[in-house]
């Protein structure tokens, strides 16, 4: 789904990325008498028979912002809208996409007219039938209210949703696309019974604490910022879950996650320091799984490129070192870039070097034949040296052609991520070998978004996106059209890739469209928009003496995933 930064999340964001199991004692259930303050609970007993509930508990490093579908950005607010909501199409753990409330349906000759049949067996929590018009309902107030965050823009080719009956759901898109599938999968269906009173402006304001939906497992309790109680609906038509209850608790750090998991107090993770796998690794009972994450992430290094006639009127600052603007100093940067001791230090080598912001696991949309600009530092110093940037007061930092403005850069990261400091000291270290100088800062995340975009107030910038199954958002962030929205990075302007884009978006044809995407990528790649320092894996573990049928086997590893909890049970 569409990502989020890390700030906050993380990663995917990471993510959908980041979950991690907590709470409960040793056994494989838990009895329901925890209190609200501590659901969690545990201690280092022996594993005992199941005594009530059985409970699946899963911890977290963070919190949902909202359960408001419309308003949510953090990846842990939509790993709860996985569970608690259904969708047209469920997204599978191998890319794939299978029905989930359509239970058939049909186009027109043109592409641009979709009949869909729904399931009639779907109840909301809350005993009310789910009908087709609650789908079109959905749809039409995700695509009209602008103060929603990301949900909307999978509405853009949407002409009209009209629901003939409470079966029938017909969608008229003003073009014919070719990736439907990834355009409704993150569109939850909600009750128009509840969200009526909210479908114009007041949709944003709506907290949604009851989060009535139609999925295999029910809001039961929530506090932000501790811990949510969902509860399985255990005749759900599609994924009757075979446990009773699946809590998850919000922990302070990732320490005290790795520590519970060792003791027994939680029952799965899916996210810890890389520094951690080889002590799991000799704990008795614990598994660790690694491999893509279900949604696809990158981490990038953010130059700031936009230019005074594309600064953002009224919000943007644009103060980005002009050096930046030349592609010969990006390309320095690039050359001096270590991206396998980024790999080999921060990640342990749990990750790949990076290319482009589409990431290696979208699979036939990764352009896997570029070729990366190696690690150079001789390269990187004799480019600068051609180009004029020379030291010419021999302290150690160059200047620009003219003699002014010395190539000292602000590096800044937001102050939660676990794996940028250290990318910051790697990166400042190298880069001081062909004397440019990094300003090392971290930031709490509103105030590197304050100072990212649309205002553009920073040089260089270390961050993250999670993808969706589809490439069309990420290339869409390095278009001219997004640079006063705020979901340009980068302010890169390019009338060329802004073509390609358009045309990506409508070209049926997958072979056709693939090279459209791959052309794109390389001509950011070849323009150094971005510096892609790796593509990291996700790395998680399970108890093995706790519960069964943890999915592993599927291509990407995610086990906070429905696809997990609805078929996990106790180890007998």
């Amino acid at each position: 789904m569409r990502q989020y930064k890390w700030f906050g999340l993380l990663i995917l964001i990471s993510l959908l990325l980041a979950l991690v199991a907590c709470g409960g004692n040793n056994s494989t259930t838990s009895t329901s008498d925890a209190t609200a303050e501590t659901p969690a609970g545990g201690s280092n007993d022996t594993a005992v028979a199941p005594a009530g509930p059985i409970i699946a508990r899963i911890g977290w490093a963070g919190s949902p912002d909202t359960l408001n579908p419309g308003t949510a950005v953090l990846s842990e607010a939509y790993t709860l809208f996985e569970l608690v909501y259904d969708s047209m199409f469920q997204l599978n753990l191998d890319g794939t996409y299978s029905p989930e409330l359509a239970e058939s349906w049909t186009t027109s000759p043109d592409g641009t007219v979709w009949t869909f049949k729904i399931r009639q067996d779907m109840t909301w929590h809350d005993g009310e039938k789910l009908t087709a018009q609650d789908i079109a309902f959905s749809y039409n107030m995700y695509q009209s209210n602008e103060d929603f965050a990301f949900l909307p823009v999978y509405t853009e080719y949407f002409d009209s949703v009209e629901a003939p009956d409470d079966t029938t759901v017909v969608i008229t898109l003003s073009e014919a696309i070719p990736n439907m599938e990834s355009q409704l999968v993150f569109l939850y269906v909600v009750p128009e019974h509840i969200w009526s009173q909210y479908a114009d402006a007041n949709a944003a304001e709506f907290e949604n604490t009851a989060m009535i939906g139609s999925g295999p497992f029910k809001m039961s309790e929530y506090q932000q910022n501790q811990f949510v109680r969902l509860t399985a609906v255990k005749d759900h038509p599609l994924y009757p879950p075979k446990i009773d209850e699946v809590v998850f608790q919000t922990f302070d750090n990732q320490d005290a996650l790795v520590q519970a998991i060792r003791t027994g107090q939680v029952d799965m993770i899916t996210e810890m320091p890389a520094t951690a796998v080889p002590t799991l690794r000799n704990e008795p009972n614990i598994v660790i799984v690694n491999g893509p994450p279900a949604a696809p992430g990158v981490t990038d290094i953010i130059i700031n490129l936009v230019t005074p006639e594309n600064c953002p009127a009224g919000d943007g600052t644009c103060s980005g070192h002009p050096a930046l603007l030349d592609r010969n100093v990006r390309l320095a940067l690039a050359h001096a870039t270590d991206k396998q001791k980024m790999i080999d230090i921060v990640l342990l080598g749990f990750g790949a070097p990076g290319l482009t912001l589409i990431p290696d696991s979208l699979g036939v949309w990764y352009n896997d034949s570029l070729q990366d600009y190696p690690y150079d530092i001789d390269q990187a110093n004799q480019v600068l040296d051609e180009a004029g940037y020379l030291d010419t007061d021999g302290d150690g930092i160059r200047e620009m052609p003219d003699g002014t403005n010395p190539l000292i850069f602000r590096l800044n990261w937001p102050s939660d991520s676990t794996v940028a400091p250290r990318m910051a000291e790697i990166m400042a270290e190298s880069w001081g070998q062909i004397g440019i100088k990094a300003e090392l800062q971290a930031l709490d995340p509103d105030t590197l978004t304050s100072i990212c975009c649309p205002a553009f107030d920073y040089d260089v910038l270390i961050w993250g996106w999670g993808s969706d199954p589809d490439p069309a958002f990420l290339l869409s962030v390095m278009t001219t059209d997004e640079i006063p929205t705020g979901t340009s990075e980068t302010g890169y302007s390019n009338p060329d890739y802004d073509a390609l884009y358009k045309q990506q978006a409508t070209t049926l044809d997958p072979t056709a469209r693939k090279d459209i995407v791959w052309e794109m990528q390389r001509i950011v790649f070849d323009d150094i928009v971005y510096i892609i320092p790796f593509y990291s894996q996700a790395v998680q573990a399970y108890r093995s003496d706790r519960f069964t049928g943890w999915i592993t086997d599927q291509g990407k590893i995610a086990l906070e995933d429905l696809s997990s909890l609805w078929q996990i049970e106790p180890v007998k």
